[in-house]
């Protein structure tokens, strides 16, 4: 009899998790909702599809941990990595990438694997007999999230989460505006000029605040509260926290010079990210936002350079539901009660693209191993890929349980010559000792990509 392994939701992790079980034999049947049922965020039925950035931040391998994790993913085969390469744009020390290109090119590869076939269907229950993974994200169905609460006997916790806008190029008055990465960071010259700046003087920065603070805003629904995670706060949420909060955050106006005015010093700079090839659209970076839509324009063409900013798409808010991990998973991901179904990407508890995708390469291996009769454990908690499971099955407190990036906080320590304040030598450390485990650990979980 064939094995067959199920994959409901067809995002990062559902994309990767299918790709990784595939390349071990297995049959893979994704089942993604989408077009026939959408979401507030998505505009396609691509897989993996990019909603909130076209960015997978960092993709420094020795200094960061995000960074550490796209090297762990590409040493593993890994899908979305070989794809955003193949779509990367200039983005500094960023691997940003073209993002409706990237959701074709996942979705062609993937509906070409002989082993993969896609259903167009919404999954409304927890099935009882076949292997499973639930990759349904942070916007995971009512009918499934209600299932999913009447199983595990406690509500699943939820919090929201914003998108930002994307603006036409073409409507920036550059005569205000310039290209330039903070630090003039990148190898290449276009690199170096990944970003569009807009500069503000300290006028401009108070009434924009004013503005922000001011602006109507999307209510919550009755009984509903706005548990946001730290890492993608609508920048009204930041504003209300301190005046000066989004011009240490987003707004900061370090490592950029601005050549209409040289030797003024901005008081506050917003940065815009290229969202295509074609360098058609920008979006706004960091500027997560729930501001309702007649106000998005009105605010926002307060920005120096976007007074005639047109929007392909404006930002918005959505419902985001995750699981309390460290209770209902075992170590290998799966759900306690039902140990045929495992659950990866957001919905676990990762927050991001990059760690999304690493929990469905987690997941898609192991449930591969457990279908071929193998036993496979998972990683070390000494690699990016180990701390992040670690953390989400039980290193975490289940009672204050939040979504997180992978940070270098949830590694082992490690002592280094000078200790805590030697930082760059003790993140050099925690890379090389990664990457030296994930690769002894591929040699155990070792597949050949197609």
């Amino acid at each position: 009899m064939t094995k067959e392994l199920h994959i409901v939701g067809g995002g990062m992790a559902g994309s990767e998790a299918a790709w990784q079980a595939a390349n071990q034999g297995i049959r893979v049947v994704i089942h993604e909702m989408r077009p026939h049922v959408g979401t507030f965020a998505h505009q396609t039925g691509n897989l993996a599809e990019m909603v909130c950035s076209n960015s997978f931040r960092s993709d420094d391998d020795e200094q960061n941990a995000v960074g550490l994790l796209h090297w762990e993913m590409r040493a593993a085969g890994g899908l979305i990595m070989e794809t955003a390469d193949k779509h990367r744009l200039p983005a500094g020390g960023a691997l940003a990438v073209d993002r409706e290109p990237f959701a074709q090119a996942v979705t062609a590869r993937l509906k070409s694997f002989p082993n993969v076939s896609v259903s167009y269907e919404e999954i409304h229950d927890l099935p009882d007999e076949g292997q499973w993974i639930f990759a349904t994200g942070p916007l995971t169905s009512d009918s499934l999230a209600q299932a999913i609460r009447a199983e595990t006997g406690t509500e699943a916790l939820a919090f929201f989460d914003a998108i930002a806008p994307i603006i036409y190029a073409e409507s920036i008055d550059m005569s205000k505006a310039w290209m330039q990465s903070r630090y003039d960071k990148g190898e290449t010259e276009e690199e170096q000029r990944a970003y569009l700046n807009c500069p503000m003087d300290l006028a401009d920065y108070e009434g924009f605040i004013d503005a922000l603070l001011e602006a109507d805003k999307t209510e919550f629904k009755p009984g509903e509260t706005a548990g946001y995670f730290d890492g993608c706060l609508p920048i009204e949420v930041m504003a209300e926290r301190g005046r000066e909060t989004l011009r240490h955050g987003p707004m900061k106006p370090v490592g950029l010079t601005n050549p209409h005015q040289p030797d003024v010093k901005a008081h506050a700079v917003v940065q815009l990210r290229r969202d295509n090839a074609l360098g058609t659209l920008y979006n706004i970076v960091g500027f997560q936002t729930k501001m309702k839509y007649g106000a998005q324009k009105e605010v926002l063409r307060r920005i120096p350079g976007l007074e005639n900013a047109e929007f392909a798409r404006l930002g918005g808010i959505h419902r985001n539901t995750f699981l309390n991990s460290p209770t209902l998973l075992d170590h290998s991901m799966r759900l306690k009660s039902r140990p045929n179904i495992r659950f990866a990407g957001q919905i676990t508890g990762v927050e991001g693209y990059v760690e999304s995708a690493a929990m469905g390469l987690l997941a898609g291996r192991l449930a591969a191993a457990e279908m071929n009769g193998e036993a496979l454990d998972g990683p070390p908690a000494t690699t990016a890929t180990g701390a992040l499971v670690t953390h989400i099955t039980g290193g975490a407190e289940a009672k204050t349980f939040q979504p997180m990036n992978v940070n270098f906080g949830l590694f082992p320590p490690i002592d280094v010559k000078g200790g805590r304040r030697n930082r760059p030598a003790r993140y050099k450390a925690y890379t090389d000792r990664a990457k030296a485990d994930w690769q002894a650990w591929l040699t155990t979980a070792r597949v050949d990509a197609a």
